[in-house]
């Protein structure tokens, strides 16, 4: 029998991840409050201990921590926006995902309200909620990060990025901008390998420690981009690095080009300006210098 924790917690939102932070929470014995916009998604979790609140003002009434994981920014506001009096002095945790500037306006919204506000970033698919290798990351009100600590580390590793609300959504924006380049790669790689009859699941088998392998440059990469010299001796050129063989071959094996050629379009910006014998990680200048 798991025991009762004193501290009452509302979640707001049963999605995957918001009915996996929930489950958490009763797993370790908080009394959990639990809404959803749609009927149905709270069962499980009742029949686990949870109370489902009729609406989502009955659940911010019930706590003094209000965890909210719905679908997008606009989402929150149209919850919260109608309970704004009801929230104040109660800790706000939002695990929704939202932009930096969607981040800091809600804090700012939450802070002229009074409400402590704590935004987070989930770096975790839900089943991996409570488990090693999750994490979550936050910014926002140090003192609502310090004092609910113990609840934050049920779901994952913690770690606090600062005031600034949109800290640990840039985080998470930046890793996940790292992550879906890699995985479209990766897709580009099978499409261009299915004409020869070669199956996706054989190229994971490969793509998957090469990969891995490759991550061990990207300490180097960093190194030359925050010292600002392009020139320093070891780095491949960007000449050398020229993708514009890899665009045609994907051409000539009739599949599209569109994440390799993303890449050759840095490249050859960078030669265009005459620093194709500069190193690769200089396409950080082409993403930096926005084109208009």
């Amino acid at each position: 029998m798991v025991e009762k924790n004193s501290r009452r917690v509302s979640v707001l939102g049963l999605g995957a991840m918001g009915g996996a932070l929930a489950r958490a929470l009763l797993d370790a014995g908080y009394g959990t409050t639990v809404w959803n916009r749609t009927s149905g998604r709270a069962d499980s979790l009742v029949a686990l201990g949870a109370t489902e609140a009729a609406t989502a003002a009955e659940a911010v009434a019930a706590s003094d921590v209000v965890v909210v994981c719905l679908f997008d920014h606009a989402s929150v506001h149209s919850v919260l926006d109608p309970l704004v009096g009801a929230l104040a002095g109660r800790a706000l945790v939002n695990v929704t995902t939202t932009k930096p500037s969607e981040a800091r306006e809600l804090a700012a919204w939450a802070g002229e309200a009074g409400i402590p506000y704590l935004d987070g970033a989930v770096m975790a698919v839900p089943p991996m909620i409570g488990k090693p290798g999750a994490s979550v990351l936050y910014s926002g009100s140090e003192d609502v990060f310090t004092e609910h600590r113990a609840l934050l580390d049920l779901w994952a590793a913690s770690t606090y990025y600062g005031e600034d609300a949109g800290r640990a959504s840039l985080y998470d924006f930046a890793l996940l901008s790292a992550m879906y380049v890699m995985f479209a790669g990766f897709i580009q790689g099978a499409a261009m390998l299915a004409p020869a009859g070669v199956p996706a699941r054989e190229f994971a088998a490969m793509a998957a420690p090469w990969l891995t392998a490759m991550t061990g440059g990207f300490e180097g990469f960093a190194e030359v981009i925050d010292g600002g010299d392009y020139t320093v001796p070891g780095q491949q050129s960007l000449d050398f690095s020229n993708l514009t063989s890899f665009v045609e071959a994907a051409a000539e094996e009739g599949v599209g080009d569109e994440p390799v050629a993303m890449v050759q379009r840095l490249i050859q910006r960078q030669i265009d300006a005459g620093r194709g014998g500069e190193g690769f990680a200089r396409i950080y200048e082409s993403v930096r210098e926005r084109s208009v």
